[in-house]
């Protein structure tokens, strides 16, 4: 199974080119789950004005429901295995996923190379 970065989602819902035909493929047809993560990190970034991704956040939890991919809680336990990370990404959005995909065994679906370093499984 499939954790989508947050990317990933922004690219699926709003249609670009920019998914790999694998990384497409993948969230077609297998089972995917999207974090409150990634929800919070739009948010975040619609906030400051660094993304231009025009849909309200309780909109686009409805679209990915309803295109079948799994919503996904952090819990405490996700929390906890950030201390284990090594301090290789600083983005606190990514090592949670991070964090999500080993405690979940889940394969993050992301472009970003730096994710890789990490011992998680990736693919795009």
């Amino acid at each position: 199974m499939y954790l989508l970065d947050t990317h990933a989602i922004i690219w699926y819902v709003s249609g670009y080119n920019e998914l790999s035909p694998l990384a497409r493929e993948i969230m077609e047809t297998k089972h995917c789950f999207f974090s409150l993560v990634s929800l919070w990190e739009i948010a975040i970034k619609q906030m400051k004005g660094s993304l231009e991704f025009e849909i309200s956040l309780p909109r686009l939890k409805s679209v990915l429901e309803n295109e079948g991919f799994l919503y996904l809680h952090p819990n405490e336990h996700d929390i906890e295995r950030i201390k284990t990370l090594p301090d290789i990404h600083k983005d606190p959005f990514d090592k949670l996923l991070i964090a999500q995909a080993l405690e979940n065994d889940l394969t993050i679906i992301t472009r970003d190379t730096k994710i890789a370093n990490y011992d998680v499984k990736t693919i795009w």
